[in-house]
């Protein structure tokens, strides 16, 4: 909305900053996380008196975690209500990439709220059922990857870049909205699934969008992408200004969420964060490189897949517990312990998939 402010001038003044988006990426970072500390306290304890006893503990987890109980959930209400309000400030709203990757948002912090309402009215860890979440995550999905391949330049439409490989691209027809669905969902379910200790899945979502919005500018630059030999696709700079916001309501959630935790993020949180970071993947033609930058979500979702495949299979488990961090919690690791640790692993496989827009 502000970016409209630079039509005011003709330029040489303070209002001509609002033109560029690494100005307006700074003013969303700083909005959204002075919006986190300013309404984070009494967002909490509104949940708090609403939810009475808060989030259900599972009787089979971790018994560490019992100490949790009363604990709300939901949590993921602050950073979207931050993001949301500093990217309609800050963003240039005629983009449609933005509105893509907010819709996306949005459609799945709905499938989440409605699954943590369930769980805390109902005092049961099951929820919304499986399917339903399902069925609306990948329509919702099926929605973002029509739009985006609409959007997307006619030499780029349908198609998979390569990292690394230079000019390569695949085809795939009418199996890129698919293709599109599968990471848009599977991004959202990993983050959800990596979401079981205090502060685990916000920093990884923030470091991953953190380079996810890199390279959305990046991409959407010509000069930048002839330099680097990367495929150009005009205005998804645009979508770094939504990461710096989501970066900024994310240390305000984390500020509540540090051991011990205030609020949970809850499904609200991650399943929307999750969702943004698939549907910017998309939209910037970098699909494969979220699976390096997002590594960490990749291996908690497939720790899930083989504990439940080899069981159904052997009747024997794999890990102690899946998701993977509650293996290393069975094996006696303190919950900080292994936060810190999933952090730097999140950290490192950033740099690796910054680094493909380089390596050519």
């Amino acid at each position: 909305m502000l970016y409209w402010l630079a039509n005011l001038s003709d330029g040489g003044d303070f209002f001509n900053l609002f033109r560029y988006i690494t100005f307006r990426a700074g003013g969303a970072f700083f909005t959204a996380l002075i919006f986190g500390f300013l309404f984070g306290r009494p967002l909490i304890d509104m949940l708090r008196r609403k939810q009475g006893k808060g989030q259900p503990i599972r009787n089979d987890g971790p018994a560490t975690h019992f100490a949790k109980a009363g604990t709300p959930t939901m949590g993921g209400l602050l950073i979207l209500s931050a993001l949301l309000f500093a990217t309609l400030l800050w963003a240039r709203l005629d983009n449609g990439y933005v509105w893509i990757v907010l819709g996306v948002t949005y459609g799945y912090a709905a499938i989440g709220f409605a699954d943590d309402y369930a769980k805390v009215t109902k005092q049961n860890v099951k929820g919304v059922s499986g399917r339903t979440r399902m069925a609306l995550g990948l329509a919702l999905a099926a929605l973002a990857a029509v739009f985006a391949a609409l959007m997307h330049p006619p030499e780029l439409t349908n198609m998979l870049a390569l990292p690394v490989f230079k000019d390569v691209l695949i085809n795939l027809g009418i199996f890129f909205v698919p293709f599109a669905m599968f990471v848009i969902v599977g991004a959202a379910n990993a983050v959800n699934l990596t979401d079981g200790l205090d502060g685990l899945a916000i920093m990884p979502v923030m470091i991953a969008a953190g380079t996810l919005g890199g390279i959305a500018y990046v991409v959407g630059r010509a000069d930048f992408t002839q330099y680097l030999g990367v495929n150009f696709v005009p205005g998804t700079g645009e979508l770094f200004v939504f990461t710096a916001a989501l970066i900024g309501g994310g240390l305000g959630f984390l500020w509540y969420n540090a051991p011990p935790a205030a609020v949970f993020m809850g499904d609200t949180g991650s399943l929307a964060l999750g969702g943004a970071l698939g549907a910017i993947a998309v939209c910037t033609k970098h699909e494969l490189v979220l699976g390096v930058v997002g590594g960490l979500f990749v291996v908690e979702a497939l720790s899930v897949i083989i504990q439940v495949a080899y069981f159904k299979a052997t009747g024997k488990r794999v890990f102690l517990m899946a998701p993977i961090h509650h293996h290393f919690e069975k094996k006696g690791w303190a919950e900080p312990q292994i936060v810190i640790r999933f952090w730097i692993v999140s950290l490192v496989l950033a740099l690796i998939g910054l680094a493909t827009l380089k390596i050519r």
